[in-house]
This record gives structure tokens, sequence and C-alpha cells, in this order.
């Protein structure tokens, strides 16, 4: 395979994960599918889980991963080999703008899993150390928003698997970048 389909190939698999990363980061923001979580979200009554303010999926997993797929993907049009050194370290370094992206929503995604979500009626302090993800019992302390736990564990959880994705694409294309500077354009066989 020459680097220009490879490139090609990684290029789509960034435009979906980035949609997906934004998407999550967007929902995250509305637990329970209202608003009014965010407009009544204060220092002495969090509604919103910290994480999501951070925007991990939002630039990290969608803006700093989105502009290096677009880049990767015009250089790589028409499965073009013929792109050497001059393409190939511009788009090495967006890489790893995406690769800082993909690790900047990994750490978010994972803080929210830990710490858990924020969510009134809580009794215990226990559900902000982790403890909650091995005792569903846990769950029901969250009162409201309702069904908060579950919202949080699936929209992070999918942020997490997107960024390790995203993470292994970009260093793929790194690795790609780096054989098609060194080793030049894929030879074809007539």
């Amino acid at each position: 395979m020459c680097t220009g389909a490879c490139s090609k190939f990684v290029a789509y698999g960034l435009y979906p994960l980035a949609a997906i990363s934004i998407i999550c980061n967007i929902i995250l923001f509305f637990p329970d599918f209202e608003t009014k979580y965010t407009s009544e979200d204060g220092p002495e009554t969090p509604r919103i889980t910290e994480q999501v303010k951070y925007m991990g999926g939002l630039v990290g997993g969608g803006i700093m991963v989105l502009v290096p797929a677009i880049h990767i993907h015009l250089t790589s049009a028409g499965k073009c080999c013929a792109n050497r050194c001059g393409v190939n370290v511009p788009v090495h370094r967006l890489c790893g703008a995406g690769v800082l992206g993909a690790i900047y929503s990994l750490a978010a995604a994972a803080l929210g899993l830990s710490n858990g979500p924020c969510a009134s009626g809580m009794t215990h302090n226990r559900v902000h150390t982790g403890a909650y993800l091995q005792d569903k019992k846990m769950w029901d302390w969250c009162v409201e928003p309702k069904g908060v736990v579950e919202f949080n564990l699936g929209l992070f959880t999918t942020l997490l698997l997107t960024s390790i994705l995203q993470l292994i694409l970009c260093t793929v294309q790194m690795v790609n970048g780096l054989f098609g500077c060194l080793c030049g354009p894929a030879a074809t066989k007539r």
C-alpha cells in the first residue's frame, strides 16, 4: 500500500471519530437531555461534571483531530504518492497536534469516568472517587438529573474509546509520513 492510500484511509477514519467526539461533548452539557442543568450550574450547586467543561471531546478529540484529518485528506487526494518531505513534514506536525488532542480528550474522559457525575441528592462522597464503577447500588444515590450516571458513563466511555482510536490513527499517520518522507513514493509495476 502506498503512503497516499494509507493517508486517505487514516483521514476517512478520523472524520467520524472527530464528529463522535464533538457530539458526545455537546450532549454531555445536557444531562437527562434537559437544558435547565446548564443554566442552573454554579459553584454551590454543580449540575454538570467538571470534566465536561474541559471540552476534551470538542477541542481535543474534535478540532485538534479534525484539522490534521482534513489536511491529510487533501494531501492524499487521488492516492498521490509523490508527496515527499514538502508535504509530509507539515502533515507530520499536524498529526502531532492530533496526537496531543487525542491525549487531551482521553485524559478528560478518563477523569470524567473516575470522578463520577455531579448530581443532587447524593448522600455520600464516594460517588466521586470512582467506587461507583464497581458498586451499581451507588447509582441510586444520584437523584437528579435522572439517569445521570448511565448518561455520563456511556458518553465518557465513548469519548475514551474514540480518543484511543484517534491516537492510534494519528500515530499510524506519523509513521506513514515518516516512511513516505524517507522512502519516497511507492513504485508501481507496469
